[in-house]
């Protein structure tokens, strides 16, 4: 978690899930607001939103955990689960990165690339639909709904 602690994913079985890898000083932004939004509208009936930082694209995201956390609470009033920073991308990145790209490839290779890339994830735990970063909440949302 972006406060230190360690939890499972294990925890959201049976959860719709998605995961997105974020960043405070991008073009894309401000999809925190909708992303928030659609936590909101869905949380109750299994949706849980997962925030990964990454400063591999642009130096995007160069703060630390600490100044990521009080930017999503100021700026956007982030209640979604918010992690530590990770790498998407390379040796180093991720192994749920490296786990969902194995999945769910992108255009041309499987690499991220770049920030705001969004996997949807069943309640079975199957990685089901990749999303570039400029996907807005609203195309994704149905997608939510299928699977909620």
């Amino acid at each position: 978690m972006i406060d230190g602690s360690e939890i499972s994913l294990e925890q959201f079985k049976g959860k719709v899930l998605l995961i997105v890898n974020t960043a405070s000083r991008c073009g894309f932004t401000p999809q925190y607001k909708d992303l928030e939004k659609l936590y909101q509208k869905y949380k109750d009936k299994g949706l849980v939103i997962l925030g990964f930082p990454c400063n591999q694209f642009g130096n995007q995201e160069s703060g630390s955990n600490k100044e990521i956390q009080e930017f999503c609470d100021l700026t956007f009033k982030i209640s979604f689960l918010m992690f530590e920073k990770v790498k998407v991308n390379g040796k180093d990145a991720h192994p749920l990165y490296r786990y969902l790209k194995s999945e769910k490839g992108g255009w041309l290779n499987s690499s991220i690339k770049w920030n705001f890339t969004k996997f949807l994830i069943n309640s079975e735990g199957i990685p089901v639909h990749r999303f570039p970063p400029a996907a807005k909440a609203e195309k994704i949302e149905k997608y939510i709904k299928e699977l909620l």
